[in-house]
């Protein structure tokens, strides 16, 4: 069999690479492996965890989404989501290359309480995490905050603004959740993949400043 090695430069292209992809160094250089980088993106029932992953990943993403059903109305508040016809029930997951050398693994919770039990393998060796916000209900994202404070994962807050809602500064939202002066908290758009790679920056750097390489 053919070898995929270089005798010239000693490069390897993976097999799962198509041909026609724009290759990065990492790819083609067996001395230069990625830094991959676990992050979570949390948040209360229907606040677009799901739509951001999508949005940002340059892969198509996995998705575990599976259809609203009647047996779900008595757990499942969809007063400020009417259309919602489908929620995630195990993960989303995604990847985003930041860098050369450098690629965010994405991973979105489940929102319904029901699934909480997975978070904690979720989180499993994550740099941080993404809580999502919704001003029409703010109080959908307490559980996330509590549980990242309670195990010391650096976050950042992102309102995710959606049609037809009020607008609101960072500040306020601040003050309404309570949350710590040295959080970052920002007003996104988790359809938009600008908007949703800013937010991961900013977590990337928040991440770097709360756990600072030992000397």
């Amino acid at each position: 069999m053919d070898s995929v090695v270089s005798d010239a430069g000693r490069s390897v292209v993976s097999p799962f690479v198509e041909a026609e992809e724009d290759l990065r160094s990492w790819q083609t250089d067996r001395t230069r492996a990625p830094i991959a980088t676990k992050i979570v993106v949390a948040g209360g029932f229907g606040v677009g965890k799901t739509t951001m992953v999508t949005a940002v990943s340059e892969i198509t993403p996995l998705q575990t989404e599976a259809l609203m059903t009647q047996a779900s109305e008595d757990h499942d508040d969809l007063t400020a989501t009417p259309g919602k016809l489908t929620t995630t029930v195990a993960m989303d997951f995604g990847r985003l290359t930041l860098d050369d050398d450098l690629v965010l693994y994405l991973f979105g919770t489940p929102g319904q309480q029901r699934f909480w039990f997975m978070w904690d393998d979720l989180v499993r060796g994550a740099i941080g995490a993404v809580v999502l916000a919704d001003t029409r209900r703010l109080k959908d994202c307490f559980p996330a905050l509590d549980y990242f404070e309670s195990c010391g994962l650096p976050y950042v807050v992102a309102v995710n603004h959606f049609d037809g809602s009020e607008l609101f500064d960072a500040d306020d939202v601040r003050d309404a959740l309570t949350i710590p002066a040295h959080i970052p908290v920002m007003i996104m758009d988790a359809r938009r993949r600008i908007s949703a790679i800013e937010t991961l920056l900013s977590l990337v750097r928040h991440a770097l400043d709360e756990t600072p390489e030992q000397s």
